[in-house]
Parts: structure tokens; C-alpha cells; sequence
């Protein structure tokens, strides 16, 4: 990997940050609370085409890679309006289809997607699973020349503004047994598709979801790789979900730290800037240094994405735990640097809090990464 951008690397992170400066964050705030979709942004993003950036040129997409779309959510977040469905629908849903769907899935969907005509939600979470994928209790079920799908998914992003969902269930075999995950495309507007949205803090116009599936009816043709498909497919999309949530990390992390000097070097006590005591300054540096070293790790994971390299997912979980923390870090010592302006709506440090807080938990703990590592990195017995 080569650790300058390159040239067109520069010119879309330049492009992206420009489009995302002309919204902002008091737009975004005020789409969420007006409880109002950022189609908008949205919208000039596809223009750009920026939205299929790491979508095969053969179906209409920049022909790049998740380096480049991490770039794309970087600025995003770091202008303060960061959307979840760049996360679920070019990085997870659009990952997996290009992948593992068929000539004619790929032609279906990839296309409108890339250009963001087509918006897809990922649904795997449930209620009584969480972070154990094996114990997933959505079941697809055969009924002659089509499937049914029955079960209940929770904490699901961006469904509000979603045409599809990619989700992941088991198929119930002849012999009444729930074998391997496997995934299908389900329309919103399916008959037996209901949701309910849960309420949260304030984190932007992007909602979470509960997802209630009563016999939907599929084609075969809506199952993405088959009855087959299985979890090694499930994580050719949660690769690149970890290292877009690391570049949202990471950006968020620059909107707390360029928030924080700015007002450091301005407010003056005693006659001089708070910036200069050290009591201010060595906090901000040292988030600035966790970082850079998060960023450099993001970028490293999504070169081995792009690249297809071996210990992808080691990468990936370093990547999304190493910003992660990062990011939650800047934004202390931001809310610290400001004192108790910090806490006001005013300056708008403490609204980055809640978004920055959730990366420590979703979509997969600390916890869970840090026993992915203990066992799979350091060779130790696996503990759960």
C-alpha cells in the first residue's frame, strides 16, 4: 500500500468534503428533528457519482473500492452529516452482490444502485442473538417454487428510506432443522413486512428499526447466493461495514478536534488563550495522535479489502476498534476543552457525543473484537 492518497484519491476526497460543506451539520440537525430523509445530500452525492464508487464499472459504478468510499464517509462525518445508508447500501448490500450474486442479480440491482436510484437496508441483528450470527432464528422456509420468510430483526438502519432490505436468515430444511444463513432481497413495501422504529438519542435523520417479517413471499431469484450462501458471504459485507464505521470514527474525531482547537485558541482566561496551558493542549494532541494512527489503520484495512488480501477481517476489526475508541476520545476532550459551553447546543460538540459513544458498542462490541483478536491473533482459547 502506498501511504500518499493519490492524485484521484485527493480530487474525491476534495470533491466530497465540498459537497458535504454545502449541507453541514445544522442541516443535518435539523432533518432529524423536523424528523425529515436526506435525500438531498444524498441526492448530489449520486450526481457525483460517488454513491457507486466502489461498484464494477461494468454495472455503472467508479470501478474503485472501499479506500475510495471510505474517503467519501470520512468527509461526510467530518462535516457533520455522516449517512448510515452509505454504510448499508454501496459498502454492505452492494459489496455482497457483486460478489456473490448471480449475471443476472448483479444486473438487476447493482446498477440503480450505483447510481442511487436504489436504496438497500442490511438487516442480520436479532433480538435474541446479537453478536451470534450461528443462533439466528429468521427462517426462510420452501413452499413449492417460492420462499417464505418469517422472524424478527432489530437495529436496523435506515429502513425509512430503504426501496429493499438484504437479509440474512436460515433456510428450515425437509427435515425441520434451521441449516446455514443464507440472504434475500425483501421489498419494503412486501406484503408481511411490517416495522417500528426505536427510539434513540439524537444521532441524525437515519433511524433504527424493528423488522417483522409473517410469511413474506420470495422468488427464488431474491436469494442472494443461494440456498448455499452461508455465513463466509455474510462477511464479505461486514468487512467493509467495520472500515466504513472506522471512517465515520475517524471523521467524527476531526470534527471534534478541529471544533476543539479553534475554541482553544480563541477563549482566553487570564490573558491568554486556553490553548496554551498544557492542561488543555497535551489532551488534544494526544487524541490527535490516536487518530492519525486510527486513520492509517483504516487505511490499511481498506486496501486489503480492496486488494482481497488474506487477514482482511483481523484489519477490519483493528480498523473499526482502533477509530473507534479514537473517535469517542476526541470528542471528550472537545466537550473538556470547551468547558461548559461544551454541553450547550450552541457549539455543537456534545450533539457528536451520542454517534461517536454508539461505535464502541455497534455493530460489533469492543468486547466481541477484543476476543476476535485474543483468539484469532494471539492464538489464545477462545473465551465465550
Amino acid at each position: 500500500m502506498d501511504f500518499q492518497e493519490t492524485d484521484e484519491q485527493i480530487m474525491l476526497r476534495q470533491s466530497a468534503a465540498g459537497i458535504a460543506a454545502g449541507f453541514g451539520h445544522d442541516w443535518f440537525v435539523r432533518k432529524a428533528r423536523a424528523d425529515e430523509r436526506s435525500d438531498e445530500l444524498w441526492q448530489a452525492l449520486a450526481r457525483q457519482g460517488f454513491i457507486g464508487v466502489n461498484t464494477p464499472e461494468a454495472y455503472g459504478g467508479g470501478g474503485m473500492g472501499i479506500s475510495e468510499l471510505a474517503i467519501v464517509c470520512e468527509e461526510m462525518a467530518a462535516a457533520g452529516c455522516p449517512l448510515l445508508l452509505l454504510l448499508v447500501s454501496p459498502a454492505i448490500c452492494a459489496s455482497i452482490i457483486a460478489r456473490h450474486g448471480s449475471d443476472e442479480q448483479k444486473d438487476r440491482w447493482l446498477p440503480q444502485m450505483a447510481s442511487g436510484a436504489i436504496k438497500m437496508a442490511f438487516a442480520i441483528t436479532e433480538p435474541d442473538a446479537g453478536t451470534n450470527s450461528h443462533n439466528l432464528r429468521t427462517e426462510l422456509r420452501r413452499e413449492g417454487d417460492r420462499y417464505l420468510l418469517s422472524g424478527q430483526k432489530v437495529f436496523i438502519s435506515a429502513v425509512e428510506d430503504a426501496d429493499a432490505v438484504l437479509v440474512v436468515a436460515r433456510l428450515r430444511g425437509q427435515d425441520g432443522k434451521l441449516a446455514r444463513p443464507c440472504m434475500c432481497i425483501v421489498d419494503t413495501d412486501a406484503p408481511g413486512f411490517a416495522r417500528e422504529v426505536i427510539p434513540m438519542p439524537f444521532m441524525g435523520p437515519d433511524r433504527q428499526w424493528q423488522l417483522f417479517f409473517d410469511r413474506v413471499a420470495l422468488e427464488p431469484e431474491r436469494l442472494i447466493g443461494g440456498e448455499q450462501g452461508g455465513l463466509a458471504a455474510v462477511f464479505d459485507g461486514l468487512n467493509p461495514e467495520r472500515i466504513i464505521l472506522a471512517a465515520f470514527a475517524n471523521g467524527a474525531g476531526r470534527r471534534a478536534l478541529d471544533k476543539a482547537s479553534a475554541y482553544a485558541a480563541e477563549r482566553a482566561v487570564w490573558g491568554v488563550p486556553v490553548g496554551a496551558h498544557q492542561g488543555v493542549a497535551h489532551p488534544l494532541a494526544k487524541a490527535k495522535i490516536e487518530l492519525e494512527l486510527a486513520r492509517l489503520m483504516t487505511q490499511k484495512a481498506a486496501a486489503m479489502q480492496d486488494a482481497g488480501a488474506p487477514g482482511t477481517g483481523e484489519a477490519a476489526n483493528f480498523a473499526k476498534y482502533a477509530a473507534a475508541e479514537a473517535g469517542i476520545h476526541c470528542v471528550d476532550v472537545a466537550l473538556q476543552a470547551h468547558g461548559g459551553n461544551g454541553f450547550t447546543l450552541e457549539y455543537g460538540v456534545s450533539e457528536l457525543w451520542w454517534s461517536a459513544r454508539l461505535l464502541r458498542t455497534a455493530p460489533v462490541s469492543a468486547e466481541m473484537i477484543l476476543n476476535y483478536v485474543a483468539q484469532h491473533s494471539l492464538g489464545l482459547p477462545k473465551s465465550y
